[in-house]
């Protein structure tokens, strides 16, 4: 395996070419040399203008749908799609069939990691259900990178702090979405003027960061560690930003469709809108762009939750919640904001997930292992059937422009080409 990329600019903050433009030659799956320039002969080059390198890009929380869901999406698809979106690494959610909640399916699905390393989540709960601890010990033995119950909010206050108190013994990281269910049960969408005008029942705000303010309680009482993930209101992140002030150990992610659209989008009842935790009204979505900008939000988590055509095509009641977001990450965050750099978007898809889960962090540097990713941030290109490497289309980006390309992505002595 050999490449080269000529004339590239840096973005890692950990390299010491960190904003320079050089040239990178990859052999054997290692940086053999970084210059301003180098002529050596290969058989891949990559010798384009606005050309930028990171270290691979991380996800935190996306659905591969498999075992049971395989006409959603595949893990053969979701690392596709992944490959597609600049994704090195992908966090696997439990919510499958059976669920992810033993060591022989921990190991099962980490050997499928190829060009993609696939870090599966292990289930907090037996079955998701919320009632019982699951095998959490034996699970992180067998490469769990963190718990949760995904899809599913713990709504049981003691056993969450059973699972906070029992992650202490390995240091390892609970990762919740969170909401107070029985608050939240019947709401289709956010309660509030939009809501009321399309006459939808709501999910109140208060549903979420009531759930934070508890969950945040616990954390204190052990020390422990907690990742919010799909934080959507104001309110959410100004208890996070006074949590850390307070020292506790807790982080948060957002995703792309809660810095890109508002339940504003929901007036014409399209359910490829409908996702969970609902879109918010616009002053939530630019108090989250504000917290990426200031720093409180440490991550962007794809919430990548493939649905086929039937499960969105019904009438919106009935309409299951989700997007899918990997393959459009780069555009859409870029799309979000202005007036966010690039730096700082790069760092919340590469180093900050990393630095959640204390992973190994990969460096840009000579005679290091090559995991990079690269991309154009100012190319257009259209998404659309043809390319969308999901087995699903829910989203509402398909068949659009999109400014922002991923080029190629390098890891585990591999390399692929993006079309």
């Amino acid at each position: 395996m050999q490449l080269l990329l000529k004339k590239v600019t840096i973005l890692s903050p950990t390299s010491k070419y960190h904003l320079k433009k050089k040239d990178i030659l990859i052999k054997n799956g290692l940086i053999e040399k970084i210059a301003d320039s180098i002529n050596e002969k290969v058989k891949t080059v990559i010798d384009e203008k606005n050309v930028y390198v990171s270290i691979g890009f991380m996800d935190l929380f996306a659905d591969f749908c498999e075992p049971g869901y395989e006409h959603n999406d595949t893990i053969a698809t979701g690392m596709k799609a992944s490959l597609a979106g600049g994704f090195t690494d992908v966090c696997l959610l439990p919510n499958t069939n059976p669920i992810i909640q033993n060591r022989s399916t921990i190991e099962s699905i980490k050997s499928k990691s190829d060009l993609v390393n696939l870090h599966p989540l292990g289930a907090v709960s037996k079955n998701t259900e919320g009632k019982d601890l699951a095998e959490m010990y034996d699970m992180k033995q067998g490469g769990a990178i963190a718990f949760t119950d995904g899809k599913k909010t713990i709504q049981d206050a003691g056993l969450l702090l059973k699972a906070l108190q029992y992650i202490k013994t390995f240091d390892g990281v609970i990762i919740e979405i969170p909401e107070n269910t029985s608050i939240s049960k019947h709401g289709l969408m956010h309660e509030g003027i939009a809501s009321t005008k399309l006459g939808m029942p709501g999910k109140p705000a208060i549903s979420e960061y009531i759930a934070i303010q508890q969950s945040l309680e616990l954390v204190s009482y052990t020390n422990s560690k907690i990742h919010f993930t799909g934080i959507s209101t104001k309110k959410s992140i100004e208890l996070i930003k006074q949590a850390k002030k307070q020292g506790l150990q807790v982080t948060c992610s957002v995703t792309p469709y809660h810095l890109l659209y508002t339940d504003a989008d929901l007036e014409t009842y399209d359910s490829l809108y409908k996702v969970n935790p609902p879109l918010r009204t616009d002053e939530d979505r630019k108090a989250l762009l504000k917290a990426v900008e200031d720093g409180v939000v440490d991550s962007i988590a794809s919430h990548h939750f493939p649905q086929d055509w039937d499960s969105k095509t019904k009438e919106f009641e009935y309409a299951k919640n989700g997007m899918i977001t990997l393959q459009t990450m780069l555009p859409s965050l870029l799309k979000a904001s202005s007036k966010i750099t690039l730096e700082k978007w790069i760092s919340l898809l590469t180093e900050k997930p990393r630095e959640i889960l204390s992973l190994p962090m990969p460096i840009i540097e000579e005679k290091q292992p090559a995991c990079l990713t690269v991309f154009n941030p100012t190319e257009k290109w259209n998404f659309n059937t043809t390319n969308n490497e999901s087995l699903s289309a829910n989203s509402p980006l398909l068949n659009s422009e999109m400014i922002g390309k991923i080029i190629c992505v390098i890891n585990n002595n591999q390399f692929s080409m993006i079309k």
